[in-house]
């Protein structure tokens, strides 16, 4: 039997765990899978947990870290049925087909949800998920992260794309961060050297994990400061879920306020959420896990793809600065004129039919998407619960997103 224990192996102390625990009880929203035993967060990140644990874990992970809760309005947008309903769809990769069938049960899929013109056009829970059940986001909360510095940016609390990290977060003052931009860290181009390698507990993705651990405050920035410079800002793309760490803490800067908070205000609230989500902290009470810990919906990250998809509107008047949706969700340039297939903590298409309709997707380990492809105004969310953070889809998911938006199309 799985353990559960509220941070990993590390137990905060009873006197601080018990105010976490009984803050989280009156904060946290209602989940109806709370009873179940869970994992470790190591053993997210090492791929160690059977499959009906793994389940279980993904779907209780405020119960790992404390949370703040990120509030929805109580007016949920509508989703309505589309008239065309998306039965199956066929497609090859090479000399193999598949189906969705195939790609749900070979990927591990859990949850699905397609909206074609902001219409659900397939819905399906498995493994006992439900409407209600919220399931981590992983590194698509790296795309939310950015989106909310670009909403900043529009409300004049970051000056701009040129802006200097260290005017935000004064703790990476004297690092490698000096003279690091708030564009350098969304196009993880800092030049600050970092090892992303989830399973190696030598990593330094596995030492800010640690940090996260420690539950102490600062300590992550305490991480990222230590760093070295392996290269001049703007000239190596190093994919950093650090920088995402860095990224938040900017933001926190800027706005005063939890992030938490400003998603709600910015973007939960303004795009109709149905549910209440909840976002991990580095301590209690204090800074948002800026490239993971976020919980949500099926559905309400669908909303998310279409708050994104409609340039952030409300009302005909959009959150984000002008141009911001096309240029964070395409290829972006080095200074040295080298293009990424990266935007702004946005991954750009790399199959042939994606890469010519533009699309973009948020993606975490483990199995988790929310593909956007503006050419068929398609919307695709997966949960994902796959036996290792990276290199188990047998099945690239965006041959199967690309065959699902042809064939609504």
């Amino acid at each position: 039997m799985i353990e559960q224990k509220p941070a990993g192996r590390l137990i905060l102390g009873a006197a601080l765990y018990a105010a976490t625990c009984l803050n989280a009880v009156a904060q946290t929203p209602k989940n109806p899978h709370s009873g179940e035993k869970i994992g470790t967060v190591e053993q997210v990140y090492d791929g160690a947990l059977l499959p009906d644990d793994a389940v279980a874990t993904f779907r209780n992970i405020d119960r790992l870290f404390p949370t703040r809760v990120v509030k929805a309005g109580g007016r949920p947008s509508e989703l309505p049925r589309s008239e065309k309903q998306l039965v199956n769809v066929s497609f090859k990769i090479g000399d193999e087909s598949y189906d969705l069938h195939d790609f749900m049960a070979l990927d591990s899929i859990t949850a699905l949800l397609v909206l074609k013109d902001g219409k659900i056009a397939y819905e399906t829970y498995q493994r006992g998920n439900t409407e209600d059940t919220r399931w981590m986001s992983m590194s698509v909360a790296k795309s939310i992260t950015s989106t909310l510095t670009g909403i900043a940016i529009k409300d004049g609390l970051i000056s701009g794309l040129d802006a200097q990290v260290v005017d935000y977060v004064p703790a990476l003052e004297g690092s490698a961060y000096d003279g690091v931009t708030v564009r350098d860290v969304l196009m993880m181009s800092s030049g600050v050297k970092w090892n992303e390698t989830y399973t190696d507990p030598g990593s330094d993705r596995r030492a800010l994990l640690k940090a996260q651990i420690s539950q102490e405050p600062g300590s992550a920035m305490k991480l990222m400061a230590s760093l070295p410079r392996a290269a001049e800002p703007g000239t190596v793309n190093t994919y950093s879920t650090g920088e995402t760490q860095v990224l938040g803490e900017i933001v926190r800067g800027a706005i005063r306020k939890p992030l938490s908070e400003y998603l709600s205000e910015k973007i939960w609230r303004p795009a109709g959420m149905e549910s209440d989500a909840t976002w991990w902290l580095d301590s209690p009470d204090g800074v948002e896990i800026g490239g993971s810990g976020i919980s949500a919906t099926l559905r309400d990250y669908g909303r998310f793809g279409l708050f994104f998809l409609n340039e952030a509107k409300v009302d005909g008047i959009s959150a984000l600065p002008d141009g911001w949706v096309a240029e964070a969700s395409q290829p972006t340039k080095l200074k040295n004129g080298e293009t990424l297939d990266y935007g702004y903590m946005w991954w750009t298409g790399w199959t042939e039919p994606s890469i010519n309709d533009k699309a973009f997707a948020a993606i975490g380990i483990h199995g988790q998407n929310i593909y956007i492809n503006p050419a068929k105004n398609v919307v695709i969310v997966t949960f994902g619960a796959q036996s290792k953070p990276t290199g188990k889809e047998p099945i690239d998911p965006l041959e199967f997103f690309d065959a699902v938006a042809e064939e609504l199309n």
